[in-house]
């Protein structure tokens, strides 16, 4: 059904930039004015008071609810950030006024207030999506994504090396590729593990696309749970990023494999192999016997990363198999796998055994099987505490067994995919030149909205 050509100018329509959200902002605006108006021009004051104390009592309110949730409760895990508990304590006030108006007002006037009050509604679900970038796009609510399905016919394996493409690139005879990469969907089998999932995603850059390409590094990223591959393209805008680098070193870049870490949105599968399923063999097995029979991809070490849950997935999976992993990245990443408290976690996971559980905490899996040869580079936006501790004692963990680590915050970002976004420049930057594609022209601090963190 998705899939109609003439819903697909609606799917690809933004929610985060655009003429959709201002357009809900912008009615909201119009919609507060014209209740105003309206129970002033009823001669309706003593209602007009009490409606303005309601709103500012609304917008305390919402304040005081979501700051709650957010810092005090920790309700959804992670801190929403003080951004978003600002737009819900202006959502809370919005409506609290055009609710009013609704009781307050009679007939079509009511009706005015009715319509202004959903409007206002998605509006302010809209703000805070604008503010996480969680659903960059109508599609994206119904997990469409509009890529198509790798076939045998779209890539071909490795028939060089680098060094041998960039030779043929300095003579103008590069094999025919497309100016910009890729993304497809596919289907990855879980041989080794038997772990359900989700189809995962891929992004080729040209140099893959052509009749004969260069082997090429891998990255294996993951997005959040809830979240899912498709998720993880969308939201991180990885491919322009991907797309700009190939255009400055002969079409080449990294491989990006965005893998299904869960199986589901409701379930947290801790990356391990649990009686839950096998999440740790499919990740770090199914997934790379795939890559090398199916894609032009070397031999190097692949780079392993991913946002909240993913990132922590990375922090266990990366030092669990140092031979297969030689750079970690991690945005927002936990102290620990988390599906419930850790007694739960231990019962329902890992069959009563809790030093099974305690071997998945990054920490732990850095200082047993890290090793000095490897990369870390943990972010996390500075508006995201509970995070920025987080990266702190892993960080830390890494620098104790030789690991060369660099920690950043993300100005003026918390728990949400901007602070991902700012990251993955330097990443793959850094990880391209590990594998020989191109020297780093910059330093990290350089990098837009990155501080680094001592």
């Amino acid at each position: 059904m998705l899939n109609q050509p003439w819903l697909k100018p609606i799917l690809q329509c933004s929610l985060v930039r655009g003429a959709l959200p201002w357009t809900f902002w912008i009615l909201t605006i119009i919609g507060i004015v014209a209740v105003l108006a309206l129970l002033l021009a009823g001669g309706k004051r003593r209602q007009t008071i009490i409606a303005l104390i309601a709103t500012v009592v609304g917008g305390a309110l919402g304040y005081l609810v979501t700051w709650l949730c957010s810092d005090v409760f920790v309700v959804f895990g992670v801190e929403m950030g003080i951004k978003v508990i600002r737009a819900a304590a202006i959502g809370f006030a919005v409506l609290t006024f055009l609710i009013c108006g609704v009781v307050f007002l009679r007939r079509w006037k009511r009706a005015i207030a009715v319509v202004a009050t959903v409007v206002a509604l998605f509006g302010t679900c809209l703000h805070v999506d604008a503010i996480y970038e969680e659903f960059p796009t109508v599609g994206s609510l119904f997990g469409y994504t509009g890529y198509a399905r790798l076939s045998a016919g779209s890539v071909r394996k490795g028939a060089m090396s680098v060094a041998e493409w960039d030779e043929l690139a300095a003579k103008g005879r590069t094999p025919a590729a497309p100016k910009v990469g890729r993304i497809y969907e596919v289907h990855i089998p879980n041989t080794q593990s038997g772990f359900e999932v989700r189809n995962a995603m891929v992004y080729l850059p040209p140099a893959a696309l052509s009749a004969r390409p260069p082997k090429l590094p891998v990255m294996e990223l993951m997005a959040g749970q809830p979240g899912s591959p498709g998720r993880f393209f969308q939201a991180s805008h990885i491919k322009g990023m991907l797309d700009r680098y190939a255009a400055k070193h002969n079409g080449l870049a990294p491989i990006v494999i965005s893998p299904d870490q869960n199986g589901s949105n409701s379930h947290n599968s801790l990356c391990a192999d649990t009686s839950q399923g096998k999440a740790e063999t499919y990740l770090t097995r199914d997934v790379v016997a795939w890559a090398k029979k199916t894609l032009p991809i070397s031999n190097q070490p692949w780079a392993i990363g991913g946002f909240s849950q993913g990132g922590t997935c990375a922090t266990q999976l990366g030092p669990r198999h140092a031979k297969q992993y030689s750079m970690i990245m991690a945005v927002g990443g936990e102290l620990q796998p988390t599906a419930g408290s850790v007694d739960s976690m231990v019962a329902n996971y890992f069959n009563g055994d809790k030093a099974a559980y305690e071997q998945q905490i990054p920490a732990n899996a850095i200082k047993e099987h890290g090793t000095s040869d490897q990369v870390m580079l943990l972010g996390s936006g500075e508006l995201d505490h509970k995070s920025m501790s987080n990266l702190q004692i892993n960080g830390q963990a890494g620098e104790q067994v030789g690991m060369d680590v660099t920690k950043v915050a993300v100005t003026d970002s918390a728990h949400d995919w901007h602070a991902v976004q700012a990251v993955l420049r330097p990443t793959i930057d850094r990880f391209a030149q590990m594998s020989g594609l191109g020297d780093m022209t910059k330093t990290i601090n350089e990098y837009k909205s990155l501080e680094v963190l001592p």
